[in-house]
């Protein structure tokens, strides 16, 4: 695989329920399973969607004007059934973003609705994985098949 589209992270076990995610940046992120302040992994999933979606609405409406406001809120339900087991239905990214009143303000307004949209429909590399759906190996460190 090329460098330039292989994504990888490593997670570290620190104690019984809590890990340190880190990237080959030297970045590093605590999670737990929410028995403290770090972030779950299904949080983690939330904002890497709604922080995904962001990166390419500001990309392309702060071009235009800088926001007075920008925030982003996604939420979904947590669901356990017998057919699918443990999952996420009812995903939905909230943008509240406002931009100055003034001429590059409403171009920056006019924006909005199709950076959301391409955003969506091609842009974001999280959320069209979680809605195309890809298979997920597990392995163990010689290569055998974990499920």
């Amino acid at each position: 695989m090329s460098e330039d589209t292989f994504r990888s992270v490593e997670i570290e076990r620190t104690s019984v329920g809590r890990y340190v995610a880190r990237n080959v940046r030297g970045g590093s992120l605590p999670m737990g399973a929410g028995e403290d302040a770090s972030f779950t992994p299904v949080e983690l999933l939330l904002a890497a969607i709604g922080g995904c979606t962001a990166i390419d609405v500001d990309h392309i409406t702060s071009r235009r004007a800088e926001p007075t406001r920008f925030t982003v809120k996604v939420s979904g339900d947590k669901v356990r059934d017998e057919t699918g087991g443990n999952r996420m239905r009812n995903l939905t990214v909230e943008f509240t973003v406002e931009f100055p009143m003034d001429e590059d303000g409403d171009k920056a307004r006019a924006a909005l609705p199709r950076s959301l949209q391409q955003s969506h429909d091609r842009l974001c590399t999280v959320s069209r994985t979680v809605e195309l759906g890809t298979p997920v190996s597990t392995v163990d460190a010689s290569g055998r098949a974990g499920n």
